[in-house]
């Protein structure tokens, strides 16, 4: 009897104890299975996390090998265009020593260790038709004056705002690049030869020469018909000298638009190897001033550059003619006077009373140069990326080619300058460069130089 009740009283228990341990068990499962769910949800979160990261690694990465030109732009400069969307970061830097090996003394130059500029490309794909592009550059490692020099500075090179629609027509706005020469828009160490850039295109083209403006650019004829062409505020009159156009650029600094100016550029390429093009701008540069008590006259500005680049095998040769003509020259240099210009203001008697104020605005300027290059690597170590490209070019420059009646011009500003050296590539991003640059001044003399830069870009 008391078995038979020990019996009942197990089986009513293990009854009573049932439900609770399948509630006990199906919990266990559930949780068993929310973990895996919760482990599947990591894992597909750490998949998704990875493939971003290697697609942010690969949009923002430093290319390895083809570094390609956009809308006329340095290749570092271009990376932005190669983005699906987001952030794209780039830039370049430049450093330069330069020994002055003859003349030194009577020219007057000395021996200069640079860092030239440190460079940062920043863009923004919003979508693919509207896109965002700019540099910030630093120039001469600080903005402090020092007991050998002046201050450098940081710039906006250019910041421009793109709506791309079609391959042959696409218009842009902001900051601008002028469009003229082959260094102004791509002037990435690595893509120029020579330490120096050419100074045809530093005195007669004021590269790196940016204006605020809006313009249209496209590609036509499958790609080999390229044209850019802007309207951009115009040159201002008070800081052109004998020494060219250079200080009458505003580069976007609240720049006086009284006067505008149109810059148009054309190239074409008949053959994969062959390139021929040119470029023109025209504007008044008077921007409606006064100085000295005196108006400005409206001092039409107009240059023009035609340009030709065969390239193949190896072998690289540029040609370069620039001439740039001003409107009312003798006027401006009366109102900008003999002090504004720098100059003494005396008469030369051997000129029957003509004016030399020794900084006489030219009427007419005038440059052009040639260069070519070879790249030879390609012949010892063909598999490397390395290249190693001896060059040769030869200037020309007059920036007082004309001289508006009543004013001597000044010999001094006649040059020929010829450099040879070489430019060794360890890798297509990173140059180093060495050249001995010969320069003749008409009257007085002028400096040669041994430079040795280096060059870089990301």
């Amino acid at each position: 009897m008391v078995l038979d009740t020990s019996w009942r009283c197990g089986v009513v228990a293990a009854l009573l104890m049932f439900p609770w341990t399948a509630a006990f068990a199906a919990d266990e499962a559930e949780q068993s299975l929310a973990q895996e769910d919760r482990i599947g949800e990591l894992e597909r979160k750490v998949e998704v996390l990875t493939e971003e990261l290697e697609r942010t690694r690969t949009d923002m990465a430093v290319p390895e090998s083809e570094l390609e030109s956009v809308f006329g732009l340095g290749p570092a400069a271009s990376k932005v265009y190669g983005l699906t969307r987001g952030l794209s970061l780039g830039g370049y830097a430049e450093g330069l020593y330069t020994a002055v090996v003859k003349d030194k003394k009577d020219s007057g130059e000395v021996n200069r260790i640079d860092m030239l500029r440190a460079v940062l490309y920043t863009g923004y794909k919003f979508t693919d038709h509207i896109v965002w592009n700019s540099e910030i550059e630093f120039e001469h490692a600080t903005t402090s004056s020092t007991e050998s020099a002046g201050s450098g500075s940081v710039s906006v090179e250019f910041a421009a705002l793109d709506f791309l629609a079609l391959d042959e027509l696409n218009a842009r706005v902001g900051l601008v690049l002028v469009p003229m020469g082959f260094v102004n828009e791509m002037h990435e160490p690595p893509f120029f030869l020579g330490a120096n850039r050419p100074e045809v295109e530093r005195t007669i083209i004021p590269s790196t020469w940016r204006e605020n403006g809006v313009g249209i650019f496209g590609q036509l004829a499958g790609e080999r018909l390229s044209y850019r062409f802007f309207t951009v505020n115009g040159f201002n009159a008070k800081g052109f000298n004998a020494g060219g156009w250079r200080g009458g650029r505003q580069n976007g600094n609240r720049a006086l638009a009284e006067d505008m100016a149109f810059v148009g550029r054309v190239d074409y390429a008949p053959l994969d190897w062959l390139l021929v093009g040119g470029s023109v701008y025209v504007g008044d540069s008077g921007q409606d001033q006064t100085t000295n008590g005196v108006d400005l006259p409206d001092a039409r500005t107009t240059m023009w550059e035609v340009h030709t680049q065969l390239r193949a095998l190896g072998l690289q040769v540029r040609g370069l003619l620039t001439m740039a003509h001003l409107d009312e020259a003798g006027a401006l240099t009366r109102a900008l006077g003999p002090v504004a210009l720098g100059g003494s203001g005396r008469l030369d008697a051997n000129d029957n009373g003509v004016i030399d104020t020794g900084e006489v605005v030219a009427q007419r300027m005038f440059g052009a140069y040639g260069e070519i290059s070879y790249e030879v690597l390609q012949w010892i170590t063909p598999e490397s990326e390395m290249t190693l490209e001896p060059f040769f070019r030869a200037e020309w420059i007059d920036t007082q080619d004309d001289m508006p009646d009543g004013f001597a011009s000044d010999r001094r500003k006649e040059l020929e300058i010829y450099t040879a050296g070489l430019q060794f590539r360890p890798i297509p991003q990173v140059v180093l460069k060495l050249d001995y640059r010969n320069k003749r001044a008409e009257q007085g003399a002028a400096g040669d130089e041994i430079n040795a830069g280096i060059g870089l870009v990301f």
